[in-house]
């Protein structure tokens, strides 16, 4: 118990009186106030200059409430979330006060805490009675290190609200930190664009041990079930999906979700960052996918860099980093394996052609010369590299490299580019 709560002051005042008149000695002060010397000596100061006055514990109601800027700012905030909510073109049906927490101290400059918010918006109003949870997936799959398990996986759906173009979002997740370590907008899927977030991966980070995808046709091979009228030639694990194809070049696993609930540890980080990013697009009135990928990459840095993780218990880059300090990784540095010789003929599209009697291959309808000394019926492979700048057919035999074909650019800014750089240099020197 407290000594205001034991003992009057006129009390604590005589008894400072009798250990200053000499009366009493330290020791049966103490005993008498039942406090420490530190305690006794500041008490004893106070009364000698007059200033003992209370001990009860002030309060200052003062100090408890928050400035009228952040209040106006947090009441602004949650009316643009409430317009959000009400508009079914939006995929938003909840408050998120984080995000509104995070959105006033960035234009009042003032902190504030997440209950405060909480606490104001269920006081005017501004909340929804949650659903309750479907079942949970129980099954958890725990790595001990970074670089063990890579979740990758793409989602579509309309980020920017007052554009009319949904936007594909690829992410890839490291499974133990739970650091996002590519994230980025498309207009368009395709397996090209899932092999340059791999090529972004392994060379930012290094080559992983394993990929965990889903049943994508990008990722796995399908076939139809086998009937009375059909049978199929070849299994689904026997062929490999040009994707899967760049993996086993630099020998990285890959394992399949057996269902959606599987995949539940990107799934997460995803509703998070479709949720923050989906509000602030709305709220800026984003319809550009540059500007859109702007806020993803801010809001994948306030993911990886500012929050703490609830089932790790930390910050995705601090554990990222530690492990890689400690060498609880096993990520690989990048080196192109032999026999490849650029990066080109690791990160492409693989199709074989067989040469045909004219010495030639078709692609796209467009006959390709090979060297003469390839026999005619033998299977080239194509490495087509899609690249908008410097597109190119890296033609290989029985694993040699034989010829490069050079395509024209198609990204016109780039040729513009070009065009001017060329004009450049032809013009006379003043």
């Amino acid at each position: 118990m407290q000594l205001h709560n034991r003992m009057g002051l006129n009390q604590i005042k005589l008894v400072l009186g009798w250990y200053i008149d000499g009366k009493i000695d330290l020791g049966e002060a103490l005993l008498k106030l039942n406090i420490k010397r530190r305690r006794f000596f500041n008490l004893l100061k106070m009364h000698r200059e007059g200033r003992l006055e209370s001990l009860g514990k002030k309060t200052n109601q003062a100090v408890n409430r928050i400035p009228k800027s952040v209040e106006d700012g947090i009441r602004k905030e949650l009316e643009k979330e409430q317009k959000i909510i009400c508009n079914k073109d939006i995929p938003v049906d909840r408050y998120n006060y984080s995000c509104v927490r995070d959105e006033v101290i960035k234009k009042v400059g003032l902190t504030v805490s997440y209950e405060t918010v909480r606490k104001r918006a269920l006081e005017w109003g501004f909340w929804i009675k949650r659903h309750k949870s479907e079942k949970k997936h129980t099954r958890i799959i725990l790595t001990d290190k970074v670089g063990t398990i890579l979740q990758h996986d793409s989602s579509h759906h309309l980020s920017a609200p007052h554009g009319s173009v949904k936007w594909y979002l690829i992410t890839t997740l490291d499974d133990f930190s739970r650091k996002i370590l590519c994230a980025k907008f498309l207009v368009e899927e395709t397996a090209w664009e899932h092999i340059k977030a791999c090529e972004f991966v392994c060379k930012t980070y290094g080559i992983p041990a394993n990929y965990y995808v889903d049943n994508h046709s990008i990722f796995r091979f399908t076939e139809r079930m086998e009937s009375y009228w059909r049978t199929p030639k070849v299994k689904a694990s026997e062929v490999l999906t040009t994707w899967e194809a760049c993996l086993k070049a630099l020998g990285i696993g890959v394992f399949h979700a057996l269902s959606p609930q599987a995949k539940g540890k990107i799934e997460r980080p995803y509703r998070w960052l479709q949720d923050r990013v989906v509000r602030r697009c709305a709220k800026e009135e984003v319809i550009d996918i540059t500007k859109g990928q702007e806020i993803l990459d801010d809001e994948v840095y306030r993911y990886n860099a500012k929050t703490v993780h609830s089932t790790t218990g930390e910050i995705p880059d601090i554990r990222f980093a530690r492990a890689v300090r400690e060498r609880n990784s096993v990520f690989r540095k990048f080196q192109i394996p032999p026999p490849f010789r650029t990066v080109e003929d690791i990160f492409c599209i693989r199709e074989p052609r067989k040469v045909s009697g004219y010495q030639s291959v078709s692609w796209r309808n467009r006959p390709i010369k090979v060297p003469a000394y390839i026999p005619i019926g033998d299977e080239v492979i194509l490495h087509i590299v899609p690249d908008n700048e410097k597109p190119q057919i890296r033609i290989w035999y029985k694993e040699e490299l034989v010829d490069v074909l050079l395509l024209a650019p198609t990204n016109r800014e780039y040729v513009t580019q070009i065009l001017k750089e060329d004009e450049d240099k032809k013009a006379p020197k003043t």
